[in-house]
């Protein structure tokens, strides 16, 4: 994929969430929410303050993340649906 995210934005694959409950119940996808976890695909090169110095991003790619449920802009690149959000829509790295 041919696609670099510009200044404090990412791409974000979405984390496939699991298909039963933890009683065995198999969840169908039109009762499915949207996984708020991902990994992060590709990163830019951070934002710049107004002297134009340059502020590095907290993440890079292959940092799985937490963003919130309405974070992000879905592109289908490749033919693979994912996001493109900025850092601050981030809400933590999963360690």
């Amino acid at each position: 994929m041919a696609f670099t995210p510009l200044h404090d934005r990412v791409l974000v694959r979405r984390v496939q969430s699991d298909e039963k409950t933890k009683g065995g119940l198999i969840i169908p996808d039109s009762a499915k929410e949207k996984p708020a976890e991902g990994e992060i695909v590709a990163a830019g090169e951070g934002a710049r303050k107004d002297s134009g110095e340059l502020i590095p991003m907290a993440v890079k790619a292959g940092d799985r993340i937490l963003f919130g449920k309405w974070s992000g802009t879905e592109v289908t690149l490749d033919g693979e649906e994912l996001l493109i959000m900025k850092e601050s829509d981030i809400l933590g790295i999963i360690a």
